[in-house]
């Protein structure tokens, strides 16, 4: 059964919370690798990118007039994740970095120009 408040969600509140799965899931995994220490910026990037997701769903959902400087910074977050995670021939990362440069693209096109 779909939860009825996700399906009436926006664009951009789904492509976020997509996004905050498929990055906890990358940096969950990467933290598995037996070379831990190699994977560290991906693991950064991806907890930026949830942290910025978050902060979009929450503004979004409460109409926050600071809203599209988030989806800014949260595009922003998602291209940079998504460049790392692609460099990475792991299946949790390749799919880390399609759910970041979607959620990008999304934000981006969500913006409204700032006066």
């Amino acid at each position: 059964m779909t939860n009825p408040v996700y399906s009436q969600a926006s664009a951009s509140i789904r492509a976020c919370t997509e996004c905050i799965i498929a990055c906890q899931t990358c940096a969950a995994e990467c933290l598995q690798e037996e070379m831990v220490g190699m994977m560290r910026e991906c693991i950064r990037r991806c907890l930026d990118c949830v942290e910025l997701c978050r902060l979009c769903i929450s503004y979004e959902i409460r109409g926050s007039a600071l809203l599209d400087n988030v989806m800014a910074l949260c595009a922003q977050a998602c291209e940079r994740c998504a460049e790392e995670c692609g460099s990475h021939e792991d299946q949790h990362c390749q799919h880390c970095a399609k759910a970041c440069e979607q959620c990008a693209e999304i934000c981006r096109a969500s913006e409204m120009p700032i006066d």
